[in-house]
């Protein structure tokens, strides 16, 4: 597909490496290791012994970490596209 002043394949280009960005970003984040905590760091509930075993180094129980997991993280984005309607956004 023709795309003016781009080369041919430029979209799927920027898809790609976004994906690479983003599973680089995921692949970074380090797992818990460690001794698991006995009660949760955050609302000192204790922790499920099979949850402790499962996940060395765990330190929240599984309400606080679905909370966690469940907020929106903003997080720095690359204008890929450099057209000034992008940087307005």
């Amino acid at each position: 597909m023709a795309g003016g002043w781009a080369k041919d394949g430029a979209v799927s280009e920027q898809i790609e490496a976004s994906i690479n960005d983003e599973l680089a970003r995921m692949k970074a984040r380090k797992a818990p290791v460690g001794e698991s905590l006995k009660y949760c760091a955050e609302c000192e509930e204790e922790i499920p012994e099979r949850r402790r075993v499962a996940l060395p180094g765990v330190k929240l129980c599984v309400d606080c970490a679905s909370e966690r997991d469940g907020r929106q993280q903003d997080r720095g984005g690359f204008n890929r596209r450099g057209s000034k309607d992008s940087q307005l956004k």
